[in-house]
């Protein structure tokens, strides 16, 4: 089922048009779960010189968009609607926008289903011509070829998983989490929480297609969920939300990935409830980060650029609760840790020698952040 400019949906901006004037500004743009707080994606003013957002408005009016992607080309964004009824089917749906660069404004081009429940992760390959997305409630994946005006194609490949693991009451079936495409872009990576696997795919950017592959094994109750490619090395990172570890890989130009070291994101002694979320390489690829929700931390690692392994640096708190993502921003001088539990953004800055965490007390409140990009 494909809905096509659902302009109803879209809401006008009071941004400036001249917002991107000034070539230290970007649009930043932010996925959330909808409520009376929160309408749908939102977009924001991020000044790259000083990390301060402001002009936060409505771009588009849309439900439970809690991941978005934008495309390389700075025209279109993606976004899933994390629902469990589209089309009167237990599936979700997934987004295409065009992208107003002046305003920031959002242009609904169509609305594909994601086919299945639940989705949570939406990707672009490195070619631009095709978007993944990882259903969490039904445990699949499915690809959209990317067509010339940004539309999406309905699906053109879709993959159910199957099995479980030994968590209880969050194993009992297949819950896939998110989906990248690999450096060479000729395959992509799902982390399936609830079956203790990484699946890979063989990409066919061209149809827009995928093929099953390979299968990595994560150890027994870790719950992959979110995964970060080095960008200059071979190496892959898996964040693992049931035992708070991030599991580092050698990626292997047939589509292997060969776990080389598994790394706690907590303190030692640490025993209170935690789940990790996100994990993220700064673009220098000098160092790791990955979001606690429990300990409501950033967890800091130096990343040894001959093998790829890991080494603790520091932890900073969020300065707020459930740190579900943050976002570095391209030039690596900013993080934006968005704490979904207390409606609120935090910038931090970066140490570029150290790779440690300063606050730099600015900040937005917005319900319920979700996800987070930049443009500009």
């Amino acid at each position: 089922m494909t809905i096509s400019r659902r302009s109803l949906l879209v809401s006008p901006l009071v941004v400036a048009p001249a917002l991107l004037a000034d070539r230290n500004d970007a649009l930043l743009y932010i996925g959330a779960y909808t409520s009376a707080k929160n309408k749908g994606i939102t977009v924001a003013r991020f000044d790259k010189s000083t990390g301060a957002i402001a002009e936060m408005s409505t771009a588009a009016e849309t439900p439970n968009p809690t991941f978005l992607e934008l495309h390389s080309n700075g025209k279109w964004l993606y976004a899933i609607n994390e629902v469990n009824n589209f089309g009167g089917k237990k599936e979700g749906s997934v987004d295409a926008y065009s992208i107003d660069r002046a305003s920031g404004k959002l242009t609904l081009l169509n609305q594909v289903s994601s086919k299945g429940a639940g989705p949570c992760h939406v990707s672009v390959d490195r070619s631009g011509r095709m978007v993944m997305i990882a259903n969490y409630g039904s445990g699949s994946v499915a690809s959209y070829k990317i067509l010339a005006d940004g539309q999406l194609s309905e699906a053109v490949s879709f993959f159910q998983h199957e099995g479980k693991g030994p968590v209880a009451g969050r194993q009992a079936g297949p819950h896939a989490h998110s989906i990248n495409a690999s450096p060479d872009n000729r395959y992509a990576v799902a982390c399936d929480l609830g079956t203790d696997e990484i699946r890979v795919y063989k990409l066919d950017p061209g149809k827009g297609s995928m093929e099953k592959h390979k299968v990595a094994n994560s150890a027994p109750g870790a719950g992959p969920r979110h995964f970060a490619w080095h960008p200059k090395k071979m190496f892959g990172y898996a964040v693992n939300e049931l035992n708070s570890t991030v599991t580092v890989y050698l990626y292997a130009p047939d589509g292997v990935l060969e776990e080389i070291q598994s790394v706690s994101t907590l303190p030692e002694g640490y025993r209170n409830e935690n789940s990790p979320a996100e994990v993220r390489v700064h673009p220098s690829g000098k160092f790791l980060y990955a979001s606690n929700r429990g300990e409501d931390s950033i967890a800091v690692f130096a990343i040894d650029a001959a093998t790829g392994k890991l080494a603790p640096v520091d932890r900073t708190l969020t300065q707020g609760a459930v740190p579900r993502n943050f976002y570095i921003e391209p030039t690596g001088r900013w993080m934006l840790a968005a704490n979904q539990k207390t409606d609120n953004i935090i910038v931090f800055g970066i140490d570029q020698k150290t790779g440690k965490l300063q606050n730099t007390g600015k900040g937005i409140i917005v319900g319920q952040p979700v996800c987070l990009r930049t443009l500009g």
